[in-house]
């Protein structure tokens, strides 16, 4: 019953009102008449007149001229079938991450809410993933790397495929001298991932394009440097956010890196947002790289339009013909039957 109501609908049914006619004069009709004004011993003599006048066009007429009048407003009001379609349309932003997956990613200087400790590369992941979710109408790409990058997704709204592509990262990581992982060279190239994050986007033609730089390492190899990746991408008009992720005390160990120091490179990270107009932010905690992923995500609005399309199937010629039909039987039967004529 709730799924008829929702699709059948009378358009205009003000033109209900027209019943209230009909309904007085059915009323009317059942009401006593008026006393007789002459009054006779016997009705013997009477009764053949009225068995004439009952069997007459009245008898019949009348209910089939309330019947026409009916299906008439009932035709009038326009009754439909209404199907409604939610249309949504989207200016959405193209948005490429690119991801460090290098060795010094799996460091777990971060901690989880119970104060475990927690890796750079599983906080980020989980933030990403979080922040891939909460835009439905952007493109979204991803780019990782490490030594090289790596095109691990285009710039699609497909997030199923964009999330188990980075679910099925692994970590670069050394096991009896051999290096493993997803992308097995190793150093950090992060002018390279720039350069190859900007390509994808070079050809989009989205209001907005930003690139998601997450990384916790200084440049150290590719064939370009963060710099001149940032002009390129400046030249182009694609903002740059660049994500530095890790604490002040936060060391790979000496079998990463002889000489231990801070990973990344602030200044190169906040000159490469700079050049972009994007912004630069350093999480040293688990908290701060949520807040930032909070931010960039309301700095970078898709604008989003909802409109409702109806579609009525009209159904009042299922009450129009009836109505005309029973008109048609009304006027027939006066034609045929028309009442006595007054002697």
């Amino acid at each position: 019953m709730n799924s008829f109501l929702d699709h059948f609908r009378f358009v205009s049914p003000y033109w209900f009102f027209l019943l209230l006619p009909a309904i007085v004069m059915l009323f009317l009709r059942r009401g006593r008449g008026a006393e007789a004004t002459l009054i006779f011993s016997s009705l013997q003599y009477l009764v053949s007149l009225g068995q004439k006048l009952r069997q007459g066009p009245g008898s019949f007429s009348f209910p089939l001229t309330l019947l026409a009048l009916i299906f008439a407003c009932f035709a009038l009001a326009r009754p439909v079938w209404r199907m409604e379609y939610q249309n949504r349309t989207a200016s959405g932003i193209d948005i490429m991450i690119a991801f460090d997956v290098s060795l010094s990613m799996e460091i777990d200087d971060f901690l989880t809410p119970d104060g475990r400790p927690l890796q750079r590369f599983k906080a980020a992941k989980s933030v990403v993933n979080s922040f891939v979710m909460n835009r439905p109408e952007d493109r979204i790409g991803l780019v990782i790397f490490s030594g090289q990058p790596y095109n691990l997704c285009p710039v699609a709204l497909d997030r199923n495929f964009l999330l188990s592509a980075l679910e099925r990262v692994r970590l670069q990581r050394k096991n009896y001298g051999e290096v493993e992982g997803t992308i097995r060279e190793q150093g950090t190239a992060i002018g390279s991932a720039i350069a190859a994050a900007g390509a994808r986007l070079t050809a989009r033609d989205a209001k907005s394009k930003i690139i998601v730089l997450i990384t916790d390492g200084a440049s150290n190899s590719g064939k370009i440097a963060p710099i001149d990746a940032a002009k390129y991408c400046a030249d182009l008009g694609i903002k740059i956010y660049t994500v530095a992720i890790g604490t002040k005390d936060g060391r790979v160990s000496s079998n990463i890196q002889r000489f231990p120091r801070q990973e990344f490179d602030l200044p190169t990270l906040q000159e490469v947002s700079r050049l972009t107009k994007g912004e630069s932010y350093w999480a040293q905690t688990n908290a701060e790289l949520k807040n930032t992923f909070q931010t960039i995500d309301s700095l970078e609005k898709s604008e989003s339009k909802s409109y409702t399309v109806s579609e009525d199937r009209e159904l009042f010629p299922w009450f129009l013909w009836p109505s005309l039909i029973c008109a048609l039987a009304a006027a027939l039967l006066h034609t045929l039957t028309p009442p006595p004529a007054p002697k």
